[in-house]
């Protein structure tokens, strides 16, 4: 098939590599210059790291160079995502520095896609199928300001934390950084040793884990294991996971509240009076953010304020100088702001009937696995799935698609998906606190929805690694073998009964036969023109 997709993002980059092994022909679209989505040179701000050890953050076949620090910053992993496109010979599906303007389905069950490229030529071309890799982290989302356009005209300048891409920016300025994410004390730091004055107005303080604990146990060993992600209750607990959130529910609450504990003796949080409210068991009800190097020892110094449950109440002009009230009535110089206050996520470019059965009432996404949306044929996410793990998260839900594009995958009907979806939106409000990115954020149950996924392929690791991964933190290499499994059975794909398809099992399998029941239901309420 030819298949387009929309994103050079890690899930992009991987879709295409695991669809092009499959034999289909892609086309990856994006208006940035360079591959990277959110680690993108365009959209780099200095400070920013990665949230998640490179081993995590690496795709199972191919490991980041030794030589990278543990946390490697944007650099490096945007040069790790050209070496990937380089190494699986992806530059030729790439559409750089071109802009998808429209995806629309046709009246045959096909995508007519409209560009724009970098000399500014439209084009449309026709795709079998779609594959929306944009990122939950396309657009960010910037605070509406009272008193924006006086304050733009005496010089104040306000941006995202996204468009701020270097330091020298903020010389002797006086800069507030509005929120309390991993982006916001990244950016603060950088920006601190050459402004003036450096506020960060926080309208609710985080929970923040040590990069080591005790100054010794890497955080991944707590809490990028599968126990670690077991601590958290499950919509479906299973195996150890009942103990754990039933007779064990004391142990439990005693190990995740003990880090939380650790951090605020470690990080001098009560000194420095930044203990968030609630235990740590609450990590996951804001963000699990992990603390940036040299945050709190600036807070320490007064090299950075912390204007905790605070927000920016106006942009206003003092004497001529630009500034911003606070809730609390106190007045600050503000020649910048920056906003690292999250972001949205949105399709434009898919027509308005279509994002009205993308989307429920409330602007969620209702993606089946975080993959398929329902009724809308011909359409798959990917990247929609963040988490701890996202490159092997991305290239596991790649998989599920093209054995989707086989006809290999066995699903329930329409209804039967949608009232999954539901369930799991419906979980997810109470075990976040509904800050789950409009649906699209899968933290902390990384592995559980890749457990999901792989279950539907009837493919994963030796149980004996899962269960060394219990103690030990996922180690992504460990799933390295699956894609050319997979690959080896779809190579085996024969016609079955009509214009049906079967999956045969390769020799290295004990899969069952998935027979003429297996296919989905013909999905044909969708739009279309």
């Amino acid at each position: 098939m030819r298949i387009a997709i929309i994103g050079a993002g890690l899930a992009g980059l991987v879709t295409a590599k695991v669809l092009t092994q499959a034999g289909h022909r892609t086309d990856v679209f994006d208006k940035t210059p360079d591959v990277g989505g959110v680690w993108s040179r365009t959209r780099r701000y200095p400070g920013v790291t990665t949230q998640s050890p490179k081993a995590q953050y690496s795709f199972s076949d191919f490991p980041m160079p030794a030589d990278f620090p543990e946390w490697p910053d944007g650099a490096r992993i945007q040069s790790y995502l050209a070496d990937y496109t380089a190494h699986f010979d992806l530059e030729r599906t790439l559409r750089l520095s071109t802009e998808v303007l429209s995806a629309r389905p046709t009246a045959d069950g096909a995508w007519s896609v409209e560009y724009r490229d970098s000399a500014g030529t439209h084009a449309t071309e026709t795709y079998d199928r779609l594959v929306v890799a944009n990122g939950v982290f396309c657009e960010p989302a910037i605070p509406k300001f009272d008193g924006l356009a006086e304050f733009t005209a005496a010089g104040g300048q306000v941006c995202a934390g996204t468009e701020f891409h270097d330091a020298e920016q903020a010389r002797d300025r006086n800069v507030l950084v509005v929120g309390y994410g991993k982006s916001a004390c990244d950016v603060a730091v950088p920006i601190s040793a050459v402004a003036t004055s450096t506020d960060v107005i926080a309208r609710q303080l985080l929970w923040k884990v040590p990069r080591k604990i005790g100054g010794r146990l890497n955080f991944k060993m707590l809490l990028l294991t599968r126990l670690g992600e077991a601590l958290f209750r499950y919509i479906r607990p299973r195996g150890f996971e009942r103990f754990l959130h039933g007779p064990g529910n004391g142990l439990r609450r005693r190990m995740i509240n003990s880090i939380g504990t650790v951090s605020i003796r470690q990080l001098g949080l009560k000194r420095l009076d930044l203990v968030p409210r609630g235990t740590m068991e609450d990590i996951v009800r804001g963000a699990i953010g992990l603390a940036t190097e040299g945050f709190f020892e600036s807070v320490e110094a007064g090299d950075i304020t912390v204007r905790r449950d605070r927000t920016i109440e106006q942009l206003l002009v003092v004497d001529g100088e630009p500034s911003a009230r606070l809730s609390d009535g106190t007045t600050l110089r503000a020649d910048v702001v920056v906003c690292a206050t999250g972001f949205t996520q949105g399709v434009p470019f898919l027509p308005e009937k279509v994002r009205e059965q993308l989307l429920d009432e409330r602007g969620n996404f209702m993606l089946y696995r975080q993959i398929l949306p329902l009724g809308i044929p011909g359409l798959y996410f990917n990247g929609y799935n963040s988490s701890f793990f996202s490159p092997l998260n991305a290239e596991i839900a790649a998989l599920w698609i093209a054995a989707d594009l086989a006809d290999a995958v066995e699903t329930p009907d329409t209804e039967t998906m949608r009232e999954a979806v539901v369930e799991q939106l419906a979980f997810m409000d109470v075990a976040t606190d509904t800050h789950h990115c409009r649906g699209t954020k899968i933290i902390p149950f990384s592995m559980h929805n890749a457990d999901e996924v792989l279950g539907d392929l009837d493919l994963n690791i030796n149980p004996l690694i899962r269960a060394a991964h219990w103690l030990g933190p996922v180690d992504p290499a460990a799933y390295r073998r699956l894609t050319p499994m997979l690959l080896k059975r779809l190579a085996l794909i024969e016609p079955g009964h009509g214009d049906r398809l079967r999956l045969l099992p390769g020799p290295d399998s004990e899969a069952p036969v998935a027979g003429p029941g297996s296919t989905r239901q013909a999905q044909s309420d969708v739009p279309t023109g």
